[in-house]
């Protein structure tokens, strides 16, 4: 029987109905919030994958157009297979607070699906999908260690709101997505205007407090519903393995992560585990892949314990140190703007491409049609880390490090109206060795104010890792690669010396209270400092002009009634102008034109052509014009392009005239004045005002003067 469970979250009620749909899903449950309605299952196999040492685990979210009532846009009027970028992102959000929570040892493939049937126009359904993927799996019979729930939080008016819409969200400094368990926080996702570290510690904790009524109630669903965990296997008892290896390896695996050198390091650690699979002889025969797993297991535990004893890091560095940091501008010339940024063994070529408004990126989504005109795109090429493999286009996680990088860089461009520009940031990570995401923010950054983009400050991004045991805790910053497999947080902080950014964080450990938080916002804006130093030496400010392949943008604005004038019958006249000048040109609706040439010269004589065009008549000025029409009454003179006005009979001559033809014929040139123009737009004209009288005519007094005085000798 259905089954419906609620809780006020944010002044909505939060909906989880199970019992009804897709009841073969090992859990199900279809979770209402507003008019958002996603439904969320979880299945996992029953068979076992053999050979793997991680967890098999796989979220899907989907966007259907019907949820809002639209038809989809593609050819083929259907969802397309491949996932939108919201999607995708989605999916990771999901999937990241999920992943830690499995038991260690979950082989079994498992899978989760958030579908959105309804959609609401004013509530993202992503928090919604997390709720219902955490519900589903806290009822179903796969082992999981939650549960979980997630919350957005906004600050609007300096006030912090649970689940702001998107309309509120446009007039808050802060967009912060938390999801937490009940023994702590588990995963933030967060865009910002530059705020304090102050300021995000209260939302965390804030959120966490949100969260509690969420967890609460499907701990509950969970105890009256949920199915009997399914057993897994006891794993095998290793710990004599264990032993023996760490025995064996224990000084071995600490010299080797003590090179400082990233290969030296994977080359020494790779003799090391050949010396101890020799050493172990017949004891590990067959079992080579568990031995492995098992020196990661010690090399992890001798890394941290090193950390935490010694104070010491893989690579020397003291906890606060950030590692050498060098940068370059203006390597590629003919980009509109190039940095390269290398910090360590990181380095990232960040490029900046200025288009014109027609390039603006035309999104799907289920609240329509939206435009983007800033967009910045991150490739992480299989070279960069010394490897091959098949190159397949950007993969969840390339995409997902575009978005922290762009949604860090958003909010320090300048708006469209001091840059009508589209905006492309390209990073291509050319060597990795951990935080190569912030590295990007950094490259990006100073691509765009070699391109000469008049950002409002320089952003930089610092990844920071926390290792906690007990009451030791160490904090460090900018991580090695090998620095983030063995910590209990991945911890990424972008801003500007004014405040953050951007905020991403990954949590694996619980009792994260608000010192350690505190310590390591505040440890990473000191980092994120430096950074910024550095930088300010390679370019300080934006270039004062843009590069000479740069697209020169200039914008028209014109009376919107004039815009069919510009266009012409079928597009005619617009593309006349573009023909005769190689412009490129984008007409908005409010009148606005958009004018863009690397030629000064062709733009010039765009405008010259437009102006043309949209020129209105001024009361007493002359034009050069040409006779169109004859009537009985008059002539109809064009002044101006699309423009014309009536010379009445009366005033063609200073003599009385009979007919218009005595003066004219169509398509004569005319020297006209303009006598006025009316509330409807009609134009009064005159050639008789610039002609000379040579045979003035009395005036009606003089004429009725003369008549009086022939009569009078009568």
């Amino acid at each position: 029987m259905p089954k419906i469970y609620s809780v006020e979250i944010g002044g909505r009620d939060l909906y989880f109905e199970t019992g009804h749909l897709a009841q073969q899903a090992s859990g199900s449950v279809l979770v209402r919030y507003g008019e958002n309605a996603v439904l969320v299952t979880a299945v996992m196999s029953d068979t076992v994958r053999e050979g793997i040492d991680f967890l098999p685990l796989t979220v899907d979210y989907m966007e259907r157009a019907y949820a809002a009532g639209r038809v989809p846009g593609s050819f083929f009027r259907r969802e397309i297979g491949r996932p939108s970028e919201k999607e995708t992102l989605t999916s990771r959000l999901i999937d990241r607070p999920m992943r830690p929570l499995f038991p260690k040892g979950v082989v079994n493939e498992i899978q989760i699906i958030a579908t959105v049937l309804s959609g609401d126009m004013e509530i993202d359904p992503d928090v919604v999908a997390v709720n219902g993927a955490a519900a589903a799996l806290a009822i179903s019979d796969i082992p999981f260690n939650g549960p979980v729930a997630a919350v957005r939080v906004g600050k609007i008016d300096g006030q912090l709101v649970v689940n702001p819409t998107n309309s509120q969200l446009k007039e808050s400094t802060l967009n912060l997505t938390v999801a937490g368990a009940p023994q702590g926080l588990v995963m933030v996702e967060a865009g910002a205007q530059m705020v304090q570290e102050e300021e995000v510690l209260e939302a965390l904790f804030f959120a966490q407090e949100q969260l509690k009524p969420i967890l609460e109630l499907i701990q509950r669903m969970a105890q009256e519903i949920g199915r009997p965990t399914r057993q897994l296997p006891e794993p095998p008892d290793n710990s004599e393995l264990r032993q023996k290896i760490d025995d064996l390896g224990r000084d071995k695996i600490l010299a080797a992560m003590t090179q400082p050198e990233k290969e030296a390091r994977h080359l020494a650690m790779d003799q090391v585990k050949q010396d101890i699979l020799a050493a172990l002889g017949p004891e590990v025969e067959g079992r080579e892949k568990e031995a492995k797993g098992l020196i990661s297991e010690v090399k992890k535990k001798v890394v941290r314990n090193m950390m935490l004893t010694e104070q010491r890091r893989i690579d020397g560095r003291g906890f606060s140190d950030v590692r050498t940091i060098t940068g370059e501008v203006g390597l590629l010339s003919r980009t509109h703007g190039s940095a390269v940024f290398t910090r360590g063994e990181t380095q990232a070529l960040a490029v900046t491409t200025l288009g014109t408004p027609s390039d603006e990126q035309k999104i799907e989504t289920l609240v329509g049609e939206t435009f983007k005109a800033f967009m910045l795109h991150y490739n992480f090429p299989p070279y960069s880390v010394g490897e091959t493999r098949m190159i397949r286009g950007p993969g969840r996680r390339e995409i997902g490090h575009g978005a922290l990088a762009e949604r860090a860089i958003a909010q320090v461009l300048p708006s469209a109206e001091e840059f009508p520009y589209t905006i492309r940031i390209v990073s291509e990570i050319l060597s990795s060795n951990g935080s190569s995401s912030m590295a990007t923010i950094c490259g990006a950054s100073m691509a765009l104010m070699d391109a000469g983009v008049p950002i409002k400050a320089a952003v930089a991004g610092v990844a920071m890792g926390l290792i906690k045991e007990d009451d030791r805790v160490a904090v460090l910053s900018d991580i090695l690669g090998d620095e983030d497999s063995i910590g209990d947080m991945d911890f990424k902080v972008a801003g500007t010396s004014q405040g953050i950014t951007a905020l991403q964080m990954d949590i694996k450990m619980t009792g994260l209270t608000r010192e350690i938080m505190g310590q390591a916002l505040t440890q990473a804006r000191e980092s994120r400092l430096h950074i910024l130093g550095k930088m300010a030496e390679t370019i300080a400010a934006p270039s004062a002009t843009l590069k000479e392949h740069a697209p020169k943008i200039i914008v028209l604005k014109i009376n919107p009634d004039k815009i069919r004038d510009v266009i012409g019958p079928g597009g005619k006249m617009i593309k006349k102008i573009v023909a005769a000048t190689g412009v490129k040109m984008d007409v908005e609706d409010d009148g606005s034109i958009h004018i863009s040439s690397s030629d000064q010269t062709a733009a010039d004589e765009a405008i010259r052509m437009i102006n043309e065009i949209t020129a209105e008549a001024e009361i007493g000025a002359t034009y050069r014009g040409v006779v169109k029409k004859l009537m009985d009454f008059g002539a109809f003179v064009e002044i101006l392009p699309g423009t014309d006005g009536l010379v009445h009979i009366s005033e063609m001559d200073h003599r009385r005239v009979k007919t218009v033809d005595e003066i004219c014929k169509e398509g004569d040139v005319m020297m006209v004045k303009v006598l006025d123009v009316d509330r409807q737009g009609k134009i009064r004209l005159s050639r008789k005002a610039l002609i000379p009288n040579d045979n003035p005519q009395p005036d009606e007094s003089d004429r009725r003067g003369g008549r009086e005085q022939k009569k009078r000798p009568e």
